[in-house]
């Protein structure tokens, strides 16, 4: 059992399911070579994966290519199933920040065969996360930028409104396909300037003003 805490309070969530949203930023999809599709690309990540601020991405042995994906991360807070707009954008109940670690290597593989990603995605401390800040303590507008430091080095640094499907229409979206309950978490997508990371790496993401998050590599 994996748990998010809530940023200036005692409170701990179990995380239900993790659903992720691929492909939502334009210039990231170019910068992969793939192409824009009109519905959200939908994967999933394991609980098992989950790692937290401060904690240690450790390096599979089966890979030489992990790269960083840093993503907007919303908290459900209710039981949703074929949501209108409004009833998905009520069912967010807060907001993180998350690193998605992608073997780009065996990812690149797996697409060649036709196969889904688990591989590239779910393995060992791939899916970072930070503590998650409530909606009543801050509404977000979509003009905040999310940030990816390596090093004390900008990689990403993108404004949240460049997403081509806005968060509550990516509740809604994946409301269509299967239910969303209390505790799940979604990831948004990633900016461009996704890249590798190599062991001894210190990694510092952040939603400007609202959140943090550290980890290093190993």
């Amino acid at each position: 059992m994996k748990t998010i805490k809530i940023k200036n309070s005692n409170k701990e969530i179990t995380i239900g399911k993790i659903v992720c949203v691929g492909r939502n930023y334009s210039e990231h999809v170019y910068e992969l070579g793939n192409i824009i599709h009109e519905k959200p690309v939908v994967f999933l990540k394991t609980i098992s994966s989950v790692i937290y601020n401060g904690d240690t991405i450790v390096y599979p042995s089966f890979s030489n290519d992990m790269h960083h994906e840093t993503e907007l991360v919303l908290l459900i807070g209710g039981n949703i199933k074929d949501a209108d707009l409004e009833t998905s954008e009520n069912a967010i109940a807060g907001y993180g920040i998350g690193l998605d670690m992608t073997l780009r290597d065996i990812q690149a593989d797996l697409k060649k065969k036709g196969h889904p990603w688990t591989i590239a995605k779910c393995f060992d401390t791939s899916t970072v996360l930070s503590e998650f800040v409530e909606k009543s303590s801050h509404q977000l507008t979509l003009d905040e930028t999310i940030t990816l430091k390596i090093n004390g080095q900008y990689r990403q640094k993108d404004q949240l409104n460049k997403m081509l499907h806005k968060p509550a229409e990516v509740v809604q979206y994946i409301s269509s396909l299967m239910t969303l309950e209390a505790g799940d978490l979604i990831f948004t997508g990633t900016p461009k300037g996704v890249s590798k990371v190599v062991s001894g790496d210190k990694l510092e993401a952040e939603l400007e003003g609202v959140i943090k998050l550290n980890c290093n590599v190993k």
